[in-house]
């Protein structure tokens, strides 16, 4: 990201006369006491002195209606954003909020026959209540109906019209087109085509963007002239080639300012429109809700409060990342940058753009009565499972399928049986095992594991007790690629791939019969066994701390690793010389683990979903355990021997071999 200049023009010139007799609005008074720079800080937590803090934004959501199902994906993708920054030493702060004026929040107020702060009040709490639950780690919820907020709205607005270059501010006008209330915006004559409803015939015309309704519209307006604009968002694009994730999504933007740019409409009668933030000279006009909306992301980060356009510290600002849904992708790249670059600011540093959720690739609609309810869902599976799944198969490029058969599966095969399963056989093993993770982290610290390699580097059957070691080199280096680049779904299967190997390697080794052996190198061997495996879990837990925060510090924590051993520097083989779990020797008594008090216990409809693949490997499961867990894990390890599509390949052998093809 090139950093931008703050064009002289476009600073707030105080001598100018219009902006000058407005000092003693109570906003710009307020402002110019804070003139002088500072280094921001929030109350909660202090700043660190020697770089800015990584700011990560969720777009503001509308309180139209309850939250759903993707708004629970956005909020989570950035939570997991900012906790990364932290799991690598960084200072990160978090945004999120609702978004609370407009023409829908008015017409639904209206509806239900109460006030629209009345009714904003209701559903923001839902919103909140959401991320707590959720167990977002956000420093900041604003709601647009904030005083705070308010005041930078204003003061924002004041900049455009007076502080930029003749012909590059506010001018004011007359604008008719076609409105869209759903979508809070104007569209082109060529985005707009006939449409009929389907359920009563009506026709209507609507948008080819979201295929919302739209009206025509005559009114007096203020104007942001956004085609004055046009060459400096080219530039920026020019110069920030992979600003927007993903890379297509560039091209869309790119288009609409080069074929479809107009000026933008920012006002709104307020005859037509009065639940919103007032032109501050003139109550007669509604600043348009988008404009407002926009602008929550920098009231946070101290626009107006700590800081003013020229200052040279402008705190966590800019954001550097932006997480949003794409059918708010012009707004975000090409509306906001605009108007951030019209008074100097600089724009976030990286968009991310996701798609949206279909209920088992169905579009969600209330009519079809398909439209998951996050909270329901987070009752269902519990939130950290929840946010794997979301995080697991969330996508950028295509849109994504919800699916409670999905998440069943996901959890029986990669949580419980992947992670919780493999963490109870090694470091909680039965009494009769005799072997202790403890113990083997201290053998291998101590150094009398030195000989194993060794010994094991000879001979095809020897060398299977060090086939998890190249696994082991990778896997950090290889995690923090994809969560770099903001793959989350490729990273988390970066670990399940180490997991699911670690699981084939207990299989190959069978340290129980190890156990069994006598003699000071069968000792060796199986600590070595046990220690690789502990190796495997602790790396993991500590790389899936941003995605399952709770689960993995129960296992970290269970693992017997210090907290300050959690962050990503401690995510590397043979760094942590003083973890690990003692356990009961033969003879004891050992209350056995119920599951239900497991890190991952069952839930209530989580069937098997790989049920058709076990059926037709019975012959090759079944011959080694009965037990159905166990039956996943020597799946698990088939899948590592053989690869994904071996396994395909074996099951579609079987099911011509028994009819069911």
């Amino acid at each position: 990201m090139q950093a931008l200049q703050a064009n002289g023009l476009c600073r707030l010139q105080k001598s100018a006369s219009p902006l000058a007799s407005r000092w003693n609005w109570p906003c710009i008074r307020r402002a110019a006491a804070n003139l002088p720079a500072r280094r921001w800080a929030s109350d909660d937590a202090p700043t660190a002195p020697s770089a800015k803090p990584f700011y990560v934004t969720t777009p503001i959501f509308y309180v139209n209606a309850a939250p759903h199902i993707g708004h629970l994906y956005t909020t989570v993708l950035s939570d997991v954003i900012k906790r990364w920054e932290q799991l690598k030493g960084n200072e990160a702060y978090l945004c999120t909020g609702t978004d609370e004026h407009g023409m829908k929040i008015q017409r639904a107020a209206a509806k239900e026959g109460i006030p629209p702060k009345e009714f904003c009040d209701g559903n923001s709490t839902k919103f909140r209540e959401l991320a707590q639950m959720a167990n977002i780690s956000n420093d900041f919820f604003i709601r647009t109906t904030d005083q705070d907020h308010k005041d930078a709205v204003a003061q924002f607005w004041l900049q455009l019209k007076y502080s930029l270059a003749e012909g590059l501010g506010l001018y004011k006008g007359t604008h008719e087109g076609w409105y869209c209330v759903s979508d809070e915006c104007f569209y082109p004559e060529d985005m707009v085509q006939p449409s009929i409803v389907p359920q009563t015939g009506k026709k209507i015309m609507i948008n080819t963007e979201s295929e919302n309704e739209v009206e025509w519209v005559k009114e007096e307006t203020w104007f942001f002239p956004l085609t004055k604009y046009r060459d400096a968002l080219l530039k920026f694009y020019d110069e920030n080639p992979d600003w927007i994730k993903p890379e297509h999504r560039m091209k869309e933007v790119r288009d609409w300012v080069e074929n479809h740019l107009e000026d933008l409409s920012i006002t709104r009668p307020h005859s037509r429109l009065s639940w919103g933030i007032p032109d501050p000279e003139d109550s007669n006009q509604t600043i348009y809700v988008w404009v407002d909306a926009l602008i929550n992301y920098i009231t946070k980060a101290g626009y107006g409060s700590k800081w003013q356009v020229g200052s040279k510290d402008t705190g966590i600002w800019p954001a550097d990342v932006q997480v949003i849904g794409k059918d708010i992708l012009r707004f975000h790249a090409i509306y906001w940058p605009a108007l951030l670059l019209a008074v100097g600011l600089q724009p976030a540093k990286k968009l991310i753009c996701h798609n949206h959720w279909t209920m088992s690739n169905r579009k969600m609609s209330k009519s079809l009565g398909n439209v998951v309810n996050p909270v329901f869902a987070i009752q269902r599976w519990d939130i950290d499972p929840l946010r794997y799944f979301l995080m697991r198969n969330g996508s950028f490029s295509k849109d994504m399928s919800y699916s409670n058969d999905t998440i069943a599966g996901i959890y029986v095969k990669e949580l419980q049986a992947n992670i919780g399963n493999l963490f109870y056989r090694i470091a909680k093993p039965k009494a009769n095992t005799r072997w202790s993770l403890q113990n083997a982290v201290k053998a291998f610290h101590g150094g009398s594991l030195g000989t194993v390699a060794e010994r094991c580097k000879n001979g095809t059957e020897e060398a299977k007790y060090m086939s998890l070691e190249p696994h082991l080199d990778a896997i950090t280096s290889r995690y923090v690629t994809e969560m770099d680049d903001f793959n989350m779904s490729n990273a988390i299967r970066e670990v399940f791939e180490l997991l699911r190997e670690t699981n084939r390697f207990v299989t190959d080794t069978e340290p129980w019969k190890i156990a069994k052996l006598e003699g000071d190198e069968a000792q060796e061997l199986l600590n070595w066994v046990v220690y690789s495996c502990g190796e495997a879990l602790r790396i993991s837990a500590i790389l899936l701390q941003p995605i399952m925060p709770a689960k993995t510090a129960r296992l970290l924590d269970e693992l017997g690793v210090q907290p300050s051993r959690r962050t990503l520097e401690w995510a590397h083989k043979n760094k942590d010389d003083s973890y690990g779990t003692e356990t009961a020797m033969a003879g004891d008594v050992v209350a056995r683990t119920h599951k239900w008090d497991t890190i991952f216990p069952p839930t209530a409809s989580a069937e098997m979903t790989d049920q058709e693949v076990l059926q037709l490997l019975k012959t090759e499961l079944a011959s080694k355990t009965r037990n159905k867990m166990n039956q996943m894990v020597e799946l698990l390890a088939l899948e590592a021997r053989l690869g994904d599509e071996g396994v395909s390949k074996l099951i579609a052998d079987a099911k011509v071999k028994t009819g069911t093809s």
